[in-house]
């Protein structure tokens, strides 16, 4: 008979919310209705973005990003979820978040010097920076953790196979894990924040600037949908990570989990839809020209 490493154990068993399996149904049926609207929702936000003359500037270009972000990082774990019923930090979302914000900067607080600063080479340039620091610091994490002895421990008390939930578990020397961690959260989730705080600080005090009642309500109207997201993202964050560990309940990282991947992708659309005229147009010329093709056939 083999001999089994039981310091390293080749599966996991999510435990979820085993205690309360009342739940389960409820999750199951509104993941199953959420996840396909979350995934179209986004889809038509990149179509539009792209399909629509209209909307070829930076800021659109990082919400066409932003939504295939949401895209990738749902289906990273709603299928998961959808199978263990019964992930990882958001950390490029943050940064995306705030390179999102400093275009609202320069939109409304330079106007002038806005196609200089913000061109495609440096919008390519941004989102690629943002996109290779978060996947170069995902699989750095990831390979550091999955180092850790677990000494045959093989059952989460979480929905997902999360890092800090991992660390958790182990049973080795995991300092440097942990310190690890703690840093790169402090860098990629309080650092943007600063900078989305004070970006909409300049904006909103070059916004009471402007004379006009019609172009105070123009500039807020495309700085609201994005200051919602954010909203949104870091409100929950920030009531759960700014709490005493010991006050934090057992369910709590559960629920949050749910939120950030759930929640947040399959709202996100609308809320740029529903707030923004732009897109609205876009997305009525695209319903046009869909329904003038389909006529033609």
């Amino acid at each position: 008979m083999p001999l089994i490493n039981e310091s390293c154990p080749e599966e996991f068993t999510l435990l979820g919310f085993a205690d309360r399996p009342w739940l389960e149904l409820p999750l199951f049926t509104s993941l199953l209705i959420t996840y396909p609207i979350a995934m179209m929702g986004n889809i038509t936000i990149i179509l539009v973005s792209r399909l629509d003359s209209r909307l070829h500037s930076p800021m659109y270009f990082f919400l066409a990003n932003l939504s295939f972000l949401d895209m990738c990082y749902t289906t990273s774990i709603v299928p998961q979820m959808l199978v263990n019923l019964g992930s990882s930090k958001k950390t490029i979302k943050c940064l995306l978040l705030a390179l999102m914000s400093f275009d609202r900067y320069v939109a409304i607080c330079r106007p002038l010097h806005y196609t200089f600063i913000m061109n495609q080479r440096i919008c390519i340039l941004l989102v690629s920076t943002v996109w290779l620091i978060g996947i170069t610091y995902a699989v750095s994490e990831a390979t550091a953790t999955l180092r850790l002895p677990l000494c045959g421990l093989n059952k989460l008390d979480h929905l997902l196979c999360e890092i800090p939930v991992l660390i958790k578990n182990a049973c080795g020397e995991k300092g440097s894990n942990e310190l690890t961690l703690s840093v790169v959260c402090i860098f990629m989730l309080a650092v943007p924040l600063c900078l989305i705080l004070a970006s909409y600080a300049s904006i909103g005090h070059a916004v009471f600037k402007i004379k006009s009642s019609e172009g105070r309500k123009k500039a807020f109207g495309t700085c609201s949908s994005h200051l919602i997201v954010v909203l949104l993202f870091y409100g929950p964050g920030i009531s759960m990570y700014l709490q005493p560990p010991s006050s934090i309940s057992r369910d709590q990282p559960k629920f949050m989990a749910l939120f950030y991947g759930v929640v947040t992708p399959t709202l996100n659309p609308f809320i740029y839809t529903l707030r923004n005229q732009d897109v609205k147009g876009a997305l009525c010329h695209l319903v046009r020209r869909i329904s003038a093709l389909s006529d033609s056939w």
